[in-house]
């Protein structure tokens, strides 16, 4: 099976009330992880690649990488762009085989952001790509994404129909209270996602596929795991689940999982080198992460998503 685009995956998704999940990948394990929970529970998957994945691992080592996952899990997949910074980088992954990618041009006022999206757009459709844009800015950091919790801003309902209208993009990234990284919130602060706004950007786009970012939930499992083999997260908090879940039987079709993944992956690996500190074989440590990411997608599709037998 060849890449596919997200296009059918969303509508599926919005109709069936699940949303499909998309995880970041950084090397090998995390994609044998990430491919075998989804192969095994037939549920159509999004990978995708950050500016920090294509500088650490190459991006011709991703793409080939994901290829061969399809080789061997006989479910759609779209490799996706995610945070594309300017024309020029979703431009390098539109030739270079993705057939999704973000252009994030949230950070700019309104009418730039139009002008940089209807770019993106533009080049993206004549290459069969599709494209996600955003409005609204998420605190907290991932790889080159740096956003205050002062800065960051909820999408504001008024502006979603001309956004999308004159832009042409075919999802839309909004903010409603999710966060990136493990550390979303400031001490004592309640996670809370904003279903009054997605509720009213609902009834201005109706039909239109939403997309969450920063809706890592921070699993209190891996996170007591990486205390208890030396690590210091006993500030982290991330997104409930059953608000995920919630979400996912909306209008938001896709969700990004990228934190998590860290976290598990770090977990197995924190695990084998505490109990061995003289273990110096990698694939002692690295399938125990690949073990943990495989755990975690499959609790995903099954608990949050809701993707499972839907490929």
């Amino acid at each position: 099976m060849a890449l596919v685009t997200t296009t059918e995956m969303f509508q599926k998704a919005y109709n069936g009330g699940y949303a499909i999940g998309a995880f970041n990948v950084n090397n090998m394990e995390i994609i044998q992880g990430i491919t075998e929970a989804a192969g095994k529970l037939r549920s159509p998957l999004i990978l995708q690649v950050s500016a920090g994945a294509r500088k650490y691992a190459n991006h011709k080592y991703l793409v080939k990488l994901v290829e061969a996952a399809l080789e061997i899990n006989d479910i759609p997949i779209s490799l996706h762009l995610d945070h594309g910074a300017d024309f020029e980088i979703c431009k390098s992954c539109i030739d270079g085989g993705f057939t999704s990618v973000m252009i994030d041009g949230s950070h700019y006022d309104f009418e730039k952001n139009i002008e940089v999206t209807k770019g993106v757009v533009e080049y993206a459709h004549e290459h069969g790509v599709v494209v996600e844009g955003e409005l609204g800015q998420l605190s907290g950091i991932e790889d080159d994404v740096k956003v205050s919790f002062e800065d960051a801003a909820y999408t504001n309902p008024d502006q979603v129909e001309e956004f999308v209208k004159r832009t042409g993009v075919d999802s839309l990234a909004i903010a409603i209270g999710t966060s990136h990284g493990a550390f979303k919130f400031k001490p004592g602060q309640k996670p809370q996602l904003r279903f009054d706004i997605l509720k009213e950007i609902e009834a201005r786009i109706p039909g239109f596929p939403i997309v969450l970012h920063g809706a890592s939930s921070v699993p209190q499992k891996y996170v007591c795991e990486i205390e208890q083999f030396g690590g210091n997260l006993a500030d982290a908090i991330g997104i409930p689940e059953v608000m995920l879940r919630e979400a996912a039987k909306s209008a938001v079709c896709k969700i990004n999982i990228d934190s998590d993944l860290r976290l598990a992956f770090t977990a197995g690996v924190r695990k084998v080198l505490y109990n061995e500190p003289d273990a110096f074989d990698p694939r002692a440590y690295l399938q125990e992460g690949r073990a943990n990411i495989k755990t975690l997608v499959s609790h995903k599709i099954l608990d949050v998503l809701g993707s499972d037998n839907k490929a």
